[in-house]
């Protein structure tokens, strides 16, 4: 006789069997449906937050050009109220511009540049602000001259 019966064997193996059939996971459509869910409502708020996104360069924008207006204010308290020319541009904050003795800077630690990376661009005289000089970024689609551009004058 053997140690173990084999009617006891099969027995027992199938209640295993039964348990492991009782046991499930997800079904593929369970799975698919809640994906479908997750990417309708991932349709709805992605738009809504590049809108917030794009707003927010503007701003940091607009506060870059703020900053860099009390720079070149400074420059002109040093230098008997003349701004920087169009040709040493904004470059005269950071460098002394040739062998000028009223320079007392850097009036920024760093090249400036907008929310989008790039150079801010200057101008003396302005042509478009109430100011001495513009300061302008070519805004969120890197292009100048049209509408979207920010500056001292807005």
């Amino acid at each position: 006789m053997l140690p173990f019966s084999l009617t006891n064997y099969f027995c027992h193996a199938r209640r295993f069997s039964i348990r492991k059939e009782r046991t499930r996971g997800f079904t593929l459509m369970e799975l698919l449906l809640v994906l479908a869910i997750l990417l309708v409502m991932a349709g709805l708020v992605l738009p809504k937050l590049m809108g917030r996104q794009k707003n927010a360069n503007i701003d940091a924008t607009r506060i870059s050009i703020e900053g860099l207006k009390q720079a070149i204010e400074m420059y002109a308290v040093d230098h008997d109220g003349e701004t920087p020319s169009s040709s040493e541009g904004l470059s005269a904050l950071l460098q002394k511009p040739g062998n000028d003795p009223k320079w007392r800077g850097p009036y920024l630690d760093r090249a400036p540049k907008d929310a989008w990376g790039h150079e801010f661009q200057y101008r003396y005289p302005a042509t478009k602000s109430t100011w001495e000089f513009d300061v302008f970024s070519s805004g969120p689609d890197h292009l100048f001259g049209n509408e979207d551009d920010i500056g001292n004058w807005d």
